[in-house]
């Protein structure tokens, strides 16, 4: 069977950012010993029950650096233990621009971390206090040289688009600031403002762009990426030659994973479930089932998110049948429009159809 992606989720943060809807939570010592010892636990139950490879562990939160060294360490044994981790498997950390303060990068490396996910989202101090972030763009910068000089080659940045009050020069800035670290890939991701967050009731009063600013933004930032050497290989993710992020591709390619952890979600065996939104429910094992996974139409919408697109030799091999004759009409129509690419052996969206990718994926799956 296929090598599966592992997801830990470490729901701890030192304080909501303004925008933030993931599920987080302040933790102290005692609430991290006592989380990581359940995590850990489940991390050998799982262990036992699948036996497959592991291409790549993943840990995401919150803010997974908080969880400290020494515990990450552990996991991450715990899990090479439990588990049959593939030789090259990508391992990597989400970890606070501040990091350098916090942990021992060496140890990290030691232990088999190789890859880290730093949430910059922006370098210029203005964009970071409307964020509510509480780093500074040297923090970043010395986080970045503390884990190079570790031993991580593999470093991503996170950029938000859209900022209130960014304009193209403070987005240059940004960029150019990532490249200056020489970061490997870039995630550049558009504002948006969810339900329940300071965001979101603050909205009226922010200046928050229109869709046509975010548009305008969204292609400043794919243009001068590429102009710094990073390759648009899906929506809002951007990588030096041969550095994207293995884990996402498992996602984008409708591979299956495991979630663990608050708020964590799963694939595996064809079915979806995820552990609800509390420490205390994944604590008890509570899990809840999505029901069957990977059919046609969830590849189709996964693919397209991809700058490569959606191969119709990948799509026949994993369903054993030709992409529908009505998919490819919807297509041709929307290739009109400047929206979509079609040729012999592939279907992608352009740059233009990721602005509107929800609306030009619905068109191309009605009727289908």
């Amino acid at each position: 069977m296929k090598p599966f992606g592992l997801y830990i989720h470490i729901p701890f943060c030192d304080g909501k950012c303004r925008y933030c809807n993931f599920y987080s939570t302040r933790g102290d010592a005692r609430a991290m010993d006592e989380y990581t010892e359940k995590l850990n636990e489940s991390i050998g139950s799982w262990g036992e029950r699948i036996e497959r490879k592991v291409a790549s562990v993943y840990f995401g939160g919150g803010t997974p650096s908080l969880l400290g060294h020494d515990r990450l360490v552990a996991t991450l044994r715990n899990i090479c233990t439990s588990f049959d981790i593939s030789d090259d498997a990508e391992i990597t950390l989400e970890a606070n621009p501040s990091s350098a303060l916090e942990i021992d990068f060496a140890e990290l490396r030691r232990a088999g971390f190789n890859r880290l996910s730093i949430g910059l989202q922006s370098a210029n101090d203005n964009e970071l206090k409307i964020l509510g972030r509480r780093h500074s763009p040297n923090d970043a910068a010395d986080t970045v040289r503390a884990a190079r000089n570790a031993g991580f080659d593999n470093i991503s940045l996170d950029v938000m688009l859209a900022i209130p009050v960014q304009t193209a020069d403070s987005l240059d800035r940004t960029l150019g600031f990532c490249s200056s670290l020489d970061a490997q890939h870039i995630s550049a991701y558009i504002l948006k403002v969810e339900p329940g967050t300071p965001f979101y009731h603050d909205r009226h009063s922010l200046g928050l762009f229109t869709d046509d600013e975010q548009a305008e933004i969204y292609e400043y930032a794919v243009g001068r990426l590429a102009e710094l050497g990073y390759s648009q290989y899906e929506i809002s993710n951007f990588s030096k030659a041969g550095r994207e992020s293995c884990h996402n591709l498992l996602y984008w390619h409708d591979e299956e994973y495991l979630g663990l952890g608050p708020s964590a979600h799963s694939f595996i065996d064809g079915r979806r479930f995820y552990y609800p939104n509390s420490i205390d429910e994944f604590c008890a094992d509570h899990v809840c089932g999505e029901g069957p996974g990977g059919d046609s139409e969830e590849y189709i919408m996964l693919a397209l998110r991809l700058n490569e697109g959606l191969s119709f030799e990948r799509y026949r091999e994993r369903f054993c049948e030709d992409i529908p004759d009505r998919l490819i009409n919807n297509a041709e129509q929307l290739q009109r429009a400047g929206l979509v690419n079609v040729n012999p052996s592939s279907l992608s969206l352009t740059l233009r159809g990721f602005l509107v990718s929800n609306s030009v994926i619905a068109y191309l799956l009605q009727n289908t």
